[in-house]
C-alpha cells in the first residue's frame, strides 16, 4: 500500500499540498519543492493512496556524513479523514525499513509534542526521546 513517489500527476501535487496544510498552518508544497525532492537521489517521497488519491505522505532524507548515513525522517502525515486506519504506522515501517535497506546507522526525526498521536506511534515503534540542544537559524 506504500508506494514511493518518483513521478506524480497534477492531482498529486495539490494532495500533497493539501497534507502539508494540516501538519501545519504555515507548510505547504508546490511543484518547484516537489521537483526538488523527487530529483534528489536521497530525498525518497512515500505516500498512500485511497482510490487513487493521496491520503498520507512521509518523507525519509538520506544524509552522509564522516562517521555514518543518518536517515532523517520529515514531514509525516495523515489526512485526518483517514487517521486511524494505521496509515501512520504503515508509512512509518516503510521508511524504517528503506532506512535499513539505504544502511544508516540511524534514523532521526523531530515532531511538536502538539502531536500527540504522531508522538506515541513513534515511541511505540521504538523511537526514544532524545535529550539534546536542536538549534535552527532561519535563512528565508
Amino acid at each position: 500500500m506504500v508506494e514511493e513517489l518518483t513521478t506524480y500527476l497534477p492531482q498529486d501535487l495539490s494532495d500533497l499540498d493539501t497534507l502539508m496544510h494540516e501538519l501545519s498552518a504555515t507548510s505547504f508544497c508546490n511543484e518547484e519543492l516537489l521537483k526538488s525532492a523527487l530529483n534528489d537521489a536521497n530525498v525518497h517521497v512515500y505516500v498512500i493512496r485511497e482510490e487513487g488519491r493521496i491520503v498520507a505522505t512521509g518523507t525519509l532524507c538520506i544524509k552522509h556524513t564522516l562517521e555514518f548515513a543518518i536517515a532523517d525522517i520529515e514531514s509525516v502525515v495523515v489526512a485526518s479523514r483517514c487517521r486511524g486506519r494505521g496509515y501512520g504506522k504503515e508509512l512509518m515501517r516503510a521508511m524504517v525499513e528503506a532506512a535499513k535497506s539505504f544502511q544508516a546507522h540511524h534514523i532521526q526525526l523531530t515532531s511538536n509534542p502538539a502531536r500527540v498521536a504522531a508522538n506515541r506511534l513513534y515511541q511505540e515503534l521504538g523511537f526514544e526521546l532524545y535529550e539534546t540542544n536542536c538549534y535552527k537559524m532561519k535563512l528565508l
